[in-house]
């Protein structure tokens, strides 16, 4: 499984907010300078993630965006299938597959996505971030 490049800038966007000193505000520029990442699609992805409770969105001249939750409450599952969607991840019915009616990949693939979303579950925001201090430093020499 690949995750899409919107759930790819949307972690990433978690990630930098998450070694911010709590209640910190960081614009959209500074993440796309940080990642190298075009403003238009974080700006879809930012509205996102303020619209399912991820971060804060704060509009004005000191506005900007911050978690709205400490890492350790933000599970990685929850992200990855609000940013993903919970499309099937084989559609038999456009176009109609032929074999459909006999055909079992649908339900092992349905079965094997549970099992990826009940792993993930195990995992938050804070076990990305656990090594802080390297982060803040790659971030550091990045925008320097």
């Amino acid at each position: 499984m690949q995750i899409k490049k919107y759930t790819d800038y949307g972690l990433r966007t978690l990630i930098y907010l998450g070694i911010r000193s709590p209640g910190s505000v960081v614009t959209i520029n500074e993440i796309c300078d940080a990642y190298d990442i075009p403003r238009n699609h974080l700006n879809k992805v930012i509205h996102q993630l303020g619209k399912e409770g991820f971060i804060r969105t704060k509009r004005g001249k000191n506005g900007g965006f911050s978690l709205a939750a400490p890492p350790h409450e933000i599970r990685l599952d929850h992200v990855i299938r609000r940013l993903e969607g919970d499309t099937p991840w084989v559609n038999c019915h456009s176009p109609t597959c032929t074999i459909e009616p006999a055909c079992e990949l649908q339900h092992i693939l349905a079965e094997g996505k549970r099992a990826f979303y009940q792993f993930l579950s195990n995992y938050t925001l804070a076990s990305i971030i656990g090594n802080k201090a390297q982060l803040e430093r790659i971030f550091t020499t990045n925008t320097l």
